[in-house]
């Protein structure tokens, strides 16, 4: 079963055609890659797929339905959240009330619950609590609890920013190239980290990433991108041995290596 369906998915900026005629699909509970030089399209696929942007041309399916024409609140509940390349965090509060905070996305309670401090409001934030703490253990950021976001080493802002994505409940996490600004020996245990969430959580991903050797170590199936076309998709063994995919993106990055 597909989670997330693109069929023959274009969007233009005027002129400009960012993506072109591009399908895939993301079977469910799977780790999907998404490759491709800078400029290839790769991050308009993310915000397409959180309605972000409006697609001009094609359809999207979430779940078997139609998302392309939704806003991307409604597409959210739906149970798609994301991490973005730039990490967003609320920098001044601690881990623990970062996540706690998107945790609260959750809560169904009303003002006068509140306010009452009633039954139902002190189950809910007992529950609320009870899964910031476990997600703190997940991503491995117990010991970091009380510590300022923005005080925080990269790598563990990283984390926090993908605990917070989590809190929301998705079925289909998009991971916006979550290695960015990490060492190798972070990068590695990010790798692990995928595909730990994967399996605990019971979900589907999909990354954008530049790190190789992160893609072809979690992903089931990958795509590369190329001036907004689909160059190429398959398992991390096709992509490697794939002389159009080398040419374009693989070869580029040996250079620089």
């Amino acid at each position: 079963m597909n989670i997330l369906e693109f069929k023959n998915v274009t969007k233009t900026f005027g002129g400009l055609t960012a993506v072109g005629n591009v399908s895939f699909e993301v079977e469910k509970d799977s780790i999907f890659g998404l490759i491709g030089p800078n400029g290839a399209g790769k991050t308009t696929i993310f915000n397409l797929i959180t309605g972000i942007y409006k697609i001009s041309q094609g359809e999207i399916y979430f779940k078997e339905d139609s998302i392309h024409d939704l806003q991307p609140h409604k597409i959210a509940q739906r149970g798609i959240t994301r991490t973005f390349q730039n990490i967003r965090l609320f920098k001044k509060l601690t881990t623990y009330e970062n996540i706690l905070t998107a945790c609260h996305d959750n809560a169904t309670y009303g003002i006068v619950n509140a306010l009452l401090r009633d039954h139902k409001f002190k189950g809910q934030e007992k529950k609320l609590h009870e899964k910031a703490q476990e997600l703190m253990g997940i991503l491995g950021l117990s010991s970091q609890k009380n510590i300022i976001a923005s005080n925080l080493p990269y790598g563990m802002q990283r984390r926090l920013e993908i605990a917070r994505a989590l809190a929301l409940n998705p079925s289909l996490l998009l991971l916006d190239e979550p290695a960015a600004g990490m060492n190798p020996d972070e990068t590695i245990k990010l790798m692990e980290l995928i595909k730990e969430i994967r399996e605990h959580f019971g979900l589907s991903i999909v990354v954008i990433e530049h790190h190789m050797d992160l893609i072809m170590g979690v992903c089931d199936k990958i795509m590369v991108l190329n001036f907004g076309q689909k160059l190429a998709d398959g398992t991390a063994q096709d992509i490697q041995t794939n002389p159009k995919v080398r040419e374009a993106y693989l070869g580029e990055e040996e250079e620089h290596c």
